[in-house]
């Protein structure tokens, strides 16, 4: 069986407005999956009718998406992160959905790509991913 993989939020837009990975995504080694946080967030930032037609062509593929389990689980994340990090609410908001992808990700053994180095790299310092920065 391929290697399950998932492009973060990052990787795509900066995809799409940057044009900045196509050359990598197209040689990316195995199947790949959307996470339906990742879509939710880019369906957020849609600027026209081309891009949510393009967005809801992506999401006729299998989604991936948070169980129950990974919700709870990712409460008890950022809480250990409040405590250890100090961060103020609305960074533990920002970080929410960055948790969400990781755990889902985690869940199906899937390899999470990402520019959010940052973020993703704390994140795995809570719960073990495979993680590639790009």
């Amino acid at each position: 069986m391929s290697d399950v993989v998932i492009f973060d939020t990052s990787v795509l837009v900066d995809e799409a407005r940057r044009g900045r990975h196509r050359k990598r995504i197209e040689s990316v080694d195995g199947l790949i999956r959307m996470s339906s946080v990742v879509l939710a967030e880019l369906l957020r930032g849609v600027t026209g009718p081309a891009e949510h037609k393009f967005l809801r062509t992506l999401a006729r593929n299998p989604v991936l998406t948070p169980t129950q389990t990974n919700w709870l689980e990712s409460g008890e994340i950022l809480a250990k992160i409040h405590a250890e990090q100090g961060f103020e609410p609305r960074k533990l908001r920002d970080l929410h959905f960055d948790v969400l992808i990781a755990l889902t990700a985690r869940s199906h053994g899937a390899r999470l790509i990402t520019t959010n180095r940052a973020d993703f790299e704390l994140i795995s310092r809570y719960r073990q991913i495979k993680l590639e920065v790009w």
